[in-house]
């Protein structure tokens, strides 16, 4: 009986043949052979054949197998890393295999943390090994036929080859697993860096509708949610999450014209001696006094003003109701000694800051002293600007305060310290958790309050929530404490109410004056 012939089409065999002419740039090595044996054995003819015919071949393969490295054919990313264009086709041909299979897959979106200071801090080239790194470990934990692409700066993502069994639980354990891949120490200017990163996903199956572009819109919904809630979340796409986004664009709207009807306004939130107990200061909060939805927190419209350029406007806003506020406190006789305004990197840019703060310190007859400004430590420690250099330095020899913000964040060295001329370190509150608790963090707050006295700073803790904490900071010696367990950010109405009641209530309060040696 005669053997049938074994039916191979030419597209099966241009497939498999695709990885093999493109990886590791074959094709460039393998066509002058192609050519030379094309003209020995053909001559002119045949070499000019094969001229006219291997650019349109090397096209085929390229399209036939979807993939590309990125930024060319860069030898630094791993092969199979797909172009960003060629992502959704991929994807809109697993999802048609899957859905006549059976079968389940999911997509996820990565997303480095802070991804824009990195690269202030360390420079382009530095922040593309980073991702080089992130690409080369995530790749290496993916299956055959997963896909994988670089989709922003500092983001990444992948689609999954479809399996028949795939559940959300199994999800956030490969979600978790990817995470940690990335967060491990990585080598960035040749320094051991940790960076973290958020983490989106969305199941096929619950998706809005089965097309590329609608799986991947969710998973990078859910990446936005992780992001809202991160560093280093995980989020999972629903249909609850869709419509919170779709109630936060409404909301990004009306946020634009909040500040024009002064709807946003200064809450206060005191700061007290831990040796006296008496109010040292107030730091000035942005709160958003919706007239249907009440007071919005800040985390929910700061990035719609930031958006829309309108930061700088809302720090005029906060500094113009803080001072308006130290005066009616020195008119019921509190004396309260001054107020934080915190200052942005946009706002610390405008380089009319410094006249503009001295006009409103002279319109309202107060010292420049009465008025701190609270830069975030991340500002100081990554910021090469020579505005917002001679913006603080200026408001210094002015006079107001500068109070380091969020202090232990940002890797700010002791030269940046000095050269602002910062006042006080105000702790972040990732140090101030369980402090009574917790010996290592006891240690950590004993490190930075001495090394603030010998640099004549004073120190503040924020985020204090518990007497415990509150306790264990005044023995420590840390001179100032800020956070729920004394009071929550108030509208400026209540503040002299609550500074009466305050003073009132300090004779039966034994002050804590020991502090742990």
């Amino acid at each position: 009986m005669p053997m049938r012939p074994v039916k191979f089409p030419i597209s099966i065999l241009l497939r498999r043949l695709s990885p093999a002419v493109l990886r590791d740039r074959v094709l460039p090595i393998v066509l002058p052979v192609i050519m030379l044996t094309a003209y020995s054995q053909g001559g002119e003819r045949w070499l000019m054949v094969v001229a006219m015919t291997s650019p349109f071949l090397f096209l085929l393969l390229s399209g036939l197998n979807g993939r590309g490295v990125e930024q060319g054919d860069d030898d630094d990313y791993p092969v199979g890393l797909l172009l960003p264009a060629a992502l959704p086709r991929n994807i809109t041909r697993s999802l048609r295999r899957m859905t006549r299979d059976g079968q389940n897959t999911v997509c996820l979106f990565i997303q480095f943390d802070n991804f824009s200071h990195l690269r202030d801090r360390f420079g382009d080239e530095a922040v593309e090994s980073l991702m080089r790194q992130a690409i080369h470990r995530v790749g290496g934990r993916l299956r055959a036929g997963d896909l994988f692409a670089r989709t922003g700066d500092g983001q990444f993502a992948i689609f999954l080859k479809p399996v028949r069994k795939l559940d959300l639980e199994t999800c956030i354990q490969l979600a978790s697993r990817l995470q940690a891949a990335v967060e491990e120490p990585m080598s960035l200017d040749d320094t051991d860096d940790i960076t973290s990163c958020s983490v989106g996903f969305c199941l096929a199956s619950r998706a809005p509708d089965r097309t590329s572009k609608g799986l991947l819109r969710a998973a990078e919904l859910a990446l936005a949610e992780a992001r809202r809630c991160g560093p280093g979340a995980i989020r999972a796409y629903s249909t609850d999450l869709c419509q919170a986004a779709a109630a936060r664009r409404d909301l990004h709207d009306e946020a634009l014209n909040a500040l024009q009807n002064g709807e946003v306004r200064a809450w206060f939130q005191p700061q007290i001696s831990t040796d006296t107990g008496r109010v040292t200061g107030f730091e000035a909060l942005a709160r958003w006094e919706h007239p249907e939805r009440g007071i919005i927190p800040p985390i929910d419209f700061l990035e719609s003003l930031h958006l829309s350029g309108q930061l700088v406007k809302l720090a005029e806003v906060m500094t113009t109701q803080a001072l308006t506020a130290l005066k009616a406190w020195d008119a019921a006789g509190l004396g309260v000694p001054n107020v934080g305004v915190n200052f942005a990197g946009d706002e610390l840019r405008d380089p009319a800051l410094t006249d503009r703060i001295r006009w409103e310190l002279d319109r309202n007859d107060l010292a420049p002293d009465r008025l701190a400004i609270e830069v975030l430590e991340t500002v100081i420690s990554s910021s090469a600007d020579d505005a917002v250099t001679h913006n603080i330095n200026g408001l210094s020899r002015l006079g107001c305060k500068i109070d380091l913000d969020d202090f232990g964040t940002g890797h700010a060295s002791i030269s940046s310290i000095r050269r602002y001329a910062v006042s006080r370190l105000k702790i972040d509150r990732s140090f101030i958790m369980n402090v009574d608790q917790d010996p290592e963090q006891q240690q950590m707050i004993a490190a930075i309050v001495t090394m603030a006295e010998q640099l004549g700073l004073e120190t503040l803790a924020e985020g204090v929530e518990t007497r415990g904490e509150h306790t264990m900071l005044a023995q420590l010696g840390c001179a100032h404490v800020q956070g729920f367990s004394i009071a929550r950010p108030m509208p400026f109405e209540k503040t002299i109410d609550w500074v009466t009641r305050h003073n009132a209530m300090l004779a039966e309060t034994p002050a804590i004056r020991h502090r742990i040696s």
